[in-house]
């Protein structure tokens, strides 16, 4: 019987879970040359003001490695404590499943760098030309 022919789709997140949760353990373990017992799971926080959302976090802790994907707080709110909140929680958050570090990526230059080098972020690296053919700082701050 013929191969059907390989197709590329664009597909919604929920298409392809059940495949990652099926096959994601062995090719982690492939990708770094070791059995990898990886516990992936998301958090997602947010700071309100009378009810209303004016921030959210959200947080990927994975083999015992805390990620922040995105911080982001409305314009109106800024400099009024919430994204230092929102940050200060999820550093909790990742402190109780063991992380020793959380990481984060940010413009090489300006205010999000400074925002995180205040909250005692430290530049692990620099990756030139990442995101947006800009260079992006790679920012990290130890737990334990």
């Amino acid at each position: 019987m013929p191969e059907a022919s390989l197709e590329i789709e664009a597909v919604q997140p929920e298409r392809t879970a059940a495949f990652r949760r099926a096959n994601e353990r062995d090719a982690l373990s492939t990708l770094w040359g070791f059995r990898v017992v990886w516990h992936d799971q998301r958090h997602e926080l947010a700071a309100t003001r009378a009810g209303e959302v004016i921030g959210a976090l959200d947080l990927r802790i994975a083999a015992s490695l805390a990620h922040v994907e995105s911080l982001l707080v409305a314009p109106a709110e800024r400099r009024r404590g919430a994204g230092r909140a929102l940050l200060e929680r999820a550093e909790e958050l990742a402190n109780y499943y063991n992380c020793h570090k959380v990481t984060l990526e940010v413009p090489a230059e300006g205010a999000a760098r400074a925002f995180f080098e205040a909250c005692g972020y430290k530049l692990e690296a620099t990756l030139p030309q990442h995101t947006f053919k800009l260079d992006v700082a790679v920012m990290r701050k130890f737990l334990l």
